[in-house]
Parts: C-alpha cells; sequence; structure tokens
C-alpha cells in the first residue's frame, strides 16, 4: 500500500504487525490499539520506533500518557462517509500537541484529501499508486488558506496582517 508523506510517495518503515505474532526484537512497528492497550509501557520499553493504529471509535483521551512516546498514530476511516477521525486527529494535534505522525488510514480518497491534511494528518496509506502521485501533487498546489486549523499553517489573513506589519515598521 503506497504511503504519502510530506508530499512524496515514500517507502513505510513501519512493519504493519497482526495481534498473534511475536514482535521483532527491534525496528519500527505499526501495532493495533487493542495490542497497544493489553501492555502499552512493555511496548515503549523496545527498541525501534512504536506506531498505533487508533480506531475512530475510541476515544484518543486513552492515548493521552503515551502521546510523548509514540512516533506514529494511524486514525482510521473505515468508510468514507465517516469523519470521526477528523475530530481525533485536531484534538491530538490541536488540544494534544500531538508532534509525531499522524496518518490516515482506511477509506483514504482524492477528494477528501485536503480536508485531512487541514485536520492535521501528515501521513496517508493509500490503496493505488495512482491515488498516491494524485496526494502528492495536490500537497504542492495549496499554500494559502483562509480558516485555521490543526496543520499549523498560517491563514491568509495573519499572512496579511504579517505584511502590513512589516511594511509599516520599515517606513
Amino acid at each position: 500500500m503506497p504511503l504519502v508523506k510530506g508530499g512524496n510517495i515514500v517507502n513505510d518503515a513501519y512493519l504493519h504487525m497482526a495481534d498473534d505474532p511475536e514482535l521483532p526484537g527491534d525496528g519500527a512497528i505499526l501495532i493495533s490499539a487493542a495490542r497497544f492497550l493489553e501492555d502499552p509501557e512493555g511496548l515503549l520499553r523496545r527498541p525501534g520506533r512504536l506506531g498505533v493504529i487508533w480506531p475512530n471509535n475510541r476515544d484518543v483521551d486513552d492515548l493521552l500518557p503515551f502521546l510523548d512516546r509514540l512516533a506514529v498514530v494511524a486514525l482510521v476511516f473505515p468508510t468514507f462517509r465517516d469523519g470521526r477521525a477528523y475530530t481525533q486527529a485536531r484534538l491530538l494535534r490541536e488540544r494534544h500537541g500531538y508532534r509525531g505522525e499522524l496518518r490516515a488510514t482506511g477509506q483514504v480518497l482524492r477528494d477528501q484529501f485536503v480536508f485531512m491534511l487541514r485536520a492535521g494528518f501528515d501521513a496517508f496509506e493509500v490503496k493505488k499508486q495512482s491515488d498516491a502521485e494524485a496526494f502528492a501533487a495536490t500537497v504542492k498546489r495549496y499554500s494559502v488558506f483562509y480558516q485555521p486549523t490543526g496543520d499549523g499553517r498560517i491563514t491568509a489573513l495573519h499572512r496579511r496582517m504579517q505584511l502590513r506589519h512589516s511594511e509599516s515598521a520599515g517606513q
């Protein structure tokens, strides 16, 4: 499955683990929320980066004690009509200050990509290579937005105010 991160199609450095097999001794892994919550401290002590696949029907507050030690939080879009992962993403970025990789997984569709980006996602697992290429191009297409959101970009209004301030300071 292609991964788009930082506007580029990249190899996924994380090994996606099922719930039963033994974990590798080290290396980057992505595990289910159920497996993570069985022994979070033990998993976080394991050498290598750790990511968790968090379903959209679980409260992100359950992740708060561990956020600063998780390299990836993958939020699930089970269908294109279910937008709870948007809310989870904004909560993680804006309220809880999560700075690790926030990955969209599941039904990640082209026409929702910009909304996902604006909600704070910075990595996207997509089903088709053609979608990955479209996502990579879209990241570079938009540079200014009117609404403030979880991706941390300066809005058009704030950009204008900065320009006016710098122009008046230079006079």
